[in-house]
């Protein structure tokens, strides 16, 4: 497993939200919900009818045992079918974080990983479905938290007085905007999962044991990853609010106070794991050719939060004030001049 990227459709629609959130246009908030949920479904139905070859280069590209093979090919072949509740839900997501309710968002995830841990325990130990059991429970848990976040955007609504503009909706200068700011960000996000996805291979290639002393150590990154993304989520909405008011002095101290709390956060993290990494690790596998092999490359994942936090918090200013273009071209030098050749140099 490898972290979720940061979903290009609820970044992409997230800052647009906030912007007009601090504009206090309810009408603008109307037409980018409605903009954003046609995009996701889109996009949703787009995967499905191309999981065949993708399913088909992605496992190529891995090239792991046929044993681990055969597991992910039954995964993917029952999770794909999630994907217009995923993007669904991704874009609903971007909307609550626009305008400031992340109590929404809490709901969301408390449904999905609730329902999904009970219909785990259920599927695979109670009735023995195996990986196809893991799967399915992520396909229910998709589709539950996107119901939800629906039902709740009629609530949110009402906060936000305007109506629904039929013209404004179908505007092509504002859609074709939201698709530009998406397809930056897409493009970002796909050099991202290529990065992880290549990280993956290798391990693979390198023998089962590596696999899941990667697989563990990357769960520290997972650990970062959702702390660090509190942070970036407060900085998209209230960078996105201060850039829609055209506030500068607000834009600035954001962004401090944001930059001094990533900061926190980070060597607080990397502390944790210079003190208790190992049991950590311990905690995760009992397996003494892991334990020892990710006692040796343990060193990584300690440093790991004080590089990556700059990361996160960078990520929820950019995308605030929806500078995707920069995130994309940053990402894309990131992977392609100092990624891969540093992997090949070494």
């Amino acid at each position: 497993s490898h972290p979720p990227p940061r979903r290009f459709l609820r970044m992409g629609t997230s800052g647009v939200t906030a912007q007009r959130y601090g504009a206090e246009d309810g009408n603008g908030l109307r037409a980018v919900l409605g903009q954003a949920v046609f995009l996701a479904l889109a996009f949703g139905a787009l995967v499905v009818v191309l999981q065949r070859p993708i399913g088909t280069v992605a496992f190529h590209l891995i090239g792991a045992s046929p044993a681990v093979t055969g597991e992910a090919e039954t995964y993917f072949a029952i999770r794909v079918w999630s994907a217009p509740a995923t993007f669904l839900g991704y874009a609903l997501l971007g909307w609550f974080l626009g305008v400031h309710n992340a109590r929404a968002q809490l709901a969301y995830m408390l449904c999905v990983n609730s329902i999904n841990i009970v219909l785990d325990l259920l599927f695979v130990l109670v009735l023995e479905w195996g990986v196809a059991g893991v799967a399915w429970a992520s396909v229910i848990a998709e589709f539950s938290g996107a119901l939800l976040a629906a039902l709740l955007i009629h609530k949110e609504l009402a906060r936000h007085p305007g109506i629904w503009q039929r013209e404004r909706l179908l505007a092509w200068h504002e859609l074709s905007n939201l698709l530009a700011l998406n397809r930056d960000i897409f493009l970002r996000t796909l050099c991202l999962v290529f990065a992880f996805a290549f990280f993956n291979a290798q391990s693979a290639r390198m023998g089962d044991t590596l696999l899941a002393v990667n697989a563990v150590l990357m769960n520290f990154l997972l650990l970062t990853a959702y702390a660090m993304d509190g942070i970036a989520y407060a900085a998209e909405a209230l960078v996105g609010s201060a850039v829609g008011r055209g506030d500068r002095l607000e834009l600035r101290a954001t962004i401090n106070s944001v930059g001094l709390w990533s900061g926190a956060l980070a060597a607080l993290f990397t502390l944790t794991y210079l003190v208790a990494g190992i049991d950590l690790v311990r905690m995760m596998t009992d397996l003494p050719e892991v334990v020892e092999a990710a006692r040796y490359y343990l060193p990584w994942a300690i440093v790991l939060p004080l590089v990556a936090g700059w990361c996160f918090f960078l990520d929820g200013v950019f995308v605030g004030a929806t500078r995707a273009r920069e995130m994309r071209d940053t990402m894309i030098f990131s992977v392609v001049l100092v990624y891969l050749p540093a992997w090949w140099l070494t």
